[in-house]
């Protein structure tokens, strides 16, 4: 598909906004057993930046999911493709995930980890579409809330380009 990217999120904004989350995170899970999980591949790039502004012991695992089938839109259905590695008996866990669009994704995702008997989890997303909700969830830290846009770069992706954009931008097609 071919189209151009407009700048909608700067690095610059990306990247104050990802020190601020840093802060709140470690204010609530300070003395925590913490242990962000990361859904495979769009909060690489986020995931990575954040860990990095976290001045506390934690660890991290990935999980790898799948609700879009290589389009612009969520197939609605959510496949697991990769558990994660970790025991997280009596762990607080902190998904890291890239947007929240339908919220199909993270809902499946917390019901999936809720059986690995964690002690809480959360949920940090760069970003926030509203707009698109089909079920009810809300992420606990919040990046930026965007329009009902189709975002790429920082990660995100159309058919695994534009992953590396250091900053998220929307797709206008050509």
């Amino acid at each position: 598909m071919e189209g151009n990217v407009e700048v909608l999120i700067s690095r610059e904004k990306v990247e104050a906004r990802i020190s601020e989350l840093a802060r709140e995170i470690e204010k609530d899970y300070a003395n925590k057993d913490l242990i962000c999980v990361g859904l495979l591949k769009g909060s690489v790039m986020f995931m990575s930046d954040l860990i990095k502004e976290i001045s506390m012991d934690l660890r991290i695992d990935f999980m790898k999911v799948s609700s879009y089938g290589g389009g612009t839109n969520s197939t609605g259905v959510v496949k697991i493709l990769k558990d994660v590695d970790l025991d997280l008996t009596g762990k607080d866990v902190l998904i890291v995930e890239d947007i929240i669009d339908t919220g199909l994704t993270i809902v499946n995702v917390k019901d999936f980890l809720k059986q690995k008997n964690p002690n809480s989890i959360k949920v940090c997303t760069l970003l926030d579409k509203p707009s698109r909700r089909l079920v009810e969830v809300e992420g606990e830290y919040v990046g930026f809330e965007i329009p009902d846009e189709f975002v790429v770069g920082y990660g995100l992706d159309l058919d695994e380009k534009y992953r590396n954009i250091p900053f998220v931008g929307k797709f206008v097609k050509k």
